[in-house]
């Protein structure tokens, strides 16, 4: 990288330039980069983001929306492998070997990125990458600014992300405080939402209820929110 001088582009030259358009693995919902799924604890994010890999490995819509099927990585961290299989068992009887899991892995710095890349490097296929959650793959702070630490971490990934135009979808938390505006409940400064390319936040319309609302903003999607309530019977949230 040349450090004394930019790299520009004049616009005419940028209009008739050839550029590969903006993957989606879920149409008009899910794009190519990082994106965020916040909720509240034990709202049933797990139970969202199963079937999430499950219908973009097989290639099904997700309410309504098709999918780019694809192989898909699960990063359970806080999860062991029976817990996986009675939550799959509970989901479909039909799941796909092109979705992957692992319960363990480094953390952004130590060792993540390059377990993502070989992954990535034998399973050149691959759409989508789910980590749940956010917090374990988080290595502590190296300045003692928490904006700049979220960005950095968000960063790490997006690079990833758009290196390989695959999608990345971190599971994270809310924070307690209620807020008019969803997406100021992520946990952690707006490093996290800035620097991501879009966030759903699963609220609940009370709690316990199994009705909630998925808020969907991004650079790349229009804003909607989707109401959903959790189907016991089959352990998946379904449009309303």
């Amino acid at each position: 990288m040349d450090h004394q001088h930019l790299y520009t582009i004049d616009a005419d030259t940028l209009m008739s330039t050839s550029l590969p358009p903006l993957r989606f693995v879920i149409d008009r919902l899910l794009p190519q980069g990082v994106n965020v799924l916040a909720g509240s604890s034990k709202i049933g994010k797990s139970w969202l983001a199963l079937w999430l890999c499950l219908q973009v490995a097989k290639g099904e819509s997700v309410w309504g929306l098709a999918t780019h099927g694809g192989t898909v990585l699960y990063l359970c961290l806080e999860d062991n492998f029976t817990r996986i299989q009675n939550r799959l068992f509970q989901i479909t009887d039909d799941a796909p070997e092109t979705l992957h899991f692992a319960t363990i892995a480094a953390g952004i710095g130590e060792g993540l990125e390059e377990q993502l890349t070989n992954f990535l490097t034998q399973h050149p296929d691959t759409s989508l990458v789910v980590i749940d959650t956010l917090q374990r793959i988080r290595t502590g702070s190296d300045s003692g600014n928490p904006y700049a630490n979220d960005y950095r971490d968000i960063s790490v990934l997006k690079a990833l992300a758009d290196k390989h135009h695959i999608a990345i979808l971190l599971i994270h938390h809310l924070r307690k405080l209620n807020d008019d505006d969803p997406m100021n409940m992520i946990s952690g400064t707006t490093g996290i939402s800035g620097a991501t390319d879009s966030n759903f936040v699963l609220k609940e319309r009370r709690r316990g209820s199994g009705e909630a609302t998925l808020y969907c903003t991004g650079r790349d999607i229009e804003y909607r929110e989707l109401p959903l309530v959790f189907d016991k019977a089959s352990y998946t949230w379904l449009l309303t």
